[in-house]
């Protein structure tokens, strides 16, 4: 059981917990969440509540579980502002252009599992059934196309989801050989878009009913070659379709796509202290239903070009892991992502489309120190160099890819029940145009922890942001119309500030 309170309104509360021994047992946790931010022309009002249920017992020589989950949460949005608006102390970077965002989300779950011993080997069994719904209030650019009413517009999603896989894992001397199937049905009623204003409907952009089918062939192995070299592959068939029925009739339609992934990777323990490993693979991700069927563009009625309904990616790696001593762990990783199509997020309509083909090469480094009983401290960092492909006027930065990422952290155990912590989390500053000429600051951000343990309590303070920085948590750069600037409105840096410092005091008893 625990409690918590802060600063900005912030109150949690939340019981967990199981019951029963290891022939059946039942866990449960309820949480509800209440928030309202440090915004200062709205309350961010988020009203958040979790339900979870497990009961899990043996059956027929192996064991099985189910699970029942219940999401709700609404609130409202400060959302984006720009950073002219800041400059000219029209709001401060705690205002809000349009006050009436927000949303309402809902999540219902229902699943089944059954793992033990079939045909051989170590059957896992899963199946799924989702109830899903949502809405969203946004403004990205104020006045821009509409001058009088404003630009803020509704997006929503009602869809029942439903799924299973399947497999089965036999060790054949020194191979482990998995086989299974896997199956997704995202049957959607309503999706789409209308104008708001005030969040009252004023006109349907799009509102469509999306039927998407996939299924997914796989099998994979690992080879133990003795006691420091194993390999491992795997091959995969994805199959999808997809059935449209569009607002717009002429954007109705039918359309599917299969794809072949393979995946390979070898690890050789070069010692007791090293490891080292190669990997390559194939992957894919599924674009946008609608638009693979698309002929009408909902917003300007021109003809829109089609995206393929699956894009292909590959990637490698190259690592180390590395075991100086029981007290100090690293690793590192050289890889590279290509991707057929990269989807980039569209500041002024709110979406992402289908871009380019990418390129990412990167390095990561992690370092863990374990200094007895008391000290822990780990340091992670990763470089990124992020590049569309192909010759284009406009660039080859990809806007949003954030070059440098590194975080840290220490704890310590001071005695008596005595506890601390400091995580610092940095992004490096980041393109976001094409051509890089305009780029984000970057941010840093510290949070602090103390806690007191008294037998089953445990009683802990955080301070998050604890430097108070006014950094941003997200830029983007796209045109926007505030009332009396031009028609065609201004380019601008689009952000949303971190929360000013927080306290959060917090109590669990353990029963």
């Amino acid at each position: 059981m625990e409690a918590a309170v802060g600063g900005h309104g912030y109150a949690r509360g939340l019981v967990f917990g199981s019951v029963g021994d290891e022939g059946s047992a039942l866990a449960y946790g309820v949480e509800a969440q209440r928030y309202d931010g440090p915004w200062t022309d709205i309350d961010e009002d988020v009203g958040k509540s979790n339900l979870f249920l497990r009961l899990s017992g043996a059956l027929g020589g192996g064991r099985a579980q189910l699970t029942a989950m219940a999401y709700d949460n609404e609130w409202n949005a400060p959302d984006q502002i720009p950073q002219r608006a800041v400059d000219a102390g029209l709001i401060d970077r705690f205002g809000s252009i349009d006050p009436t965002l927000g949303g309402t989300t809902e999540r219902r779950s229902l699943s089944a599992g059954w793992q033990g011993p079939l045909a051989g080997g170590d059957f896992v069994a899963d199946a799924y059934a989702i109830d899903y719904a949502f809405e969203l209030w946004s403004n990205f650019t104020y006045f821009l196309d509409d001058p009088v009413g404003g630009d803020q517009f509704r997006q929503f999603d009602e869809r029942n989801t439903t799924g299973w896989s399947l497999s089965d894992t036999w060790t054949l001397g020194r191979a482990d050989v998995r086989a299974g199937a896997q199956y997704r049905r995202d049957d959607i009623e309503h999706v789409g878009l209308s104008r708001t204003r005030e969040r009252a409907f004023v006109a349907a952009v799009r509102d469509d009913a999306v039927d998407e089918k996939s299924l997914s062939l796989f099998v994979d192995g690992e080879y133990r070659f003795g006691e420091r070299l194993r390999a491992y592959a795997g091959l995969r068939y994805d199959d999808y379709d997809f059935e449209v029925r569009a607002l717009q009739p002429e954007n109705s339609g039918d359309a599917s796509d299969d794809a072949i992934s393979a995946k390979a990777s070898l690890a050789y323990r070069a010692g007791d202290a090293v490891e080292l490993y190669a990997s390559w693979g194939e992957g894919l991700h599924s674009n946008d239903a609608r638009g693979t069927t698309i002929v009408l563009d909902p917003l300007t009625g021109l003809p829109a070009d089609r995206v393929d309904p699956l894009v292909a990616s590959r990637g490698e790696e190259l690592g180390a892991r590395l075991y100086f001593s029981e007290r100090l762990h690293a690793t590192l990783a050289l890889w590279r992502l290509d991707l057929d199509s990269e989807l980039v997020f569209v500041g002024d309509a709110g979406n992402t489309e289908a871009s380019r083909p990418s390129r990412r090469d990167g390095v990561e480094l992690g370092v863990y120190w374990f200094g007895g009983e008391r000290w822990r401290a780990e340091l992670e960092a990763s470089y990124t160099d992020a590049r569309f492909g192909g010759d284009d006027p406009a660039g080859d930065e990809i806007p949003g890819a954030i070059p440098l990422v590194v975080s840290g952290g220490v704890s310590v155990d001071l005695g008596r029940g005595w506890s601390g912590a400091a995580h610092v989390r940095h992004f490096g500053a980041y393109p976001l145009i094409e051509d890089a000429s305009i780029e984000s600051d970057g941010s840093t951000l510290v949070n602090l922890r103390l806690a007191k343990r008294f037998d089953r309590w445990l009683a802990t303070l955080d301070v998050l942001n604890a430097l108070d920085a006014d950094d941003h948590d997200i830029d983007y750069f796209y045109a926007s119309r505030l009332l009396g600037e031009p028609a065609e409105g201004v380019e601008d840096v689009h952000f949303h500030p971190f929360e000013s410092r927080a306290l959060r005091l917090s109590l669990r008893y353990e029963f």
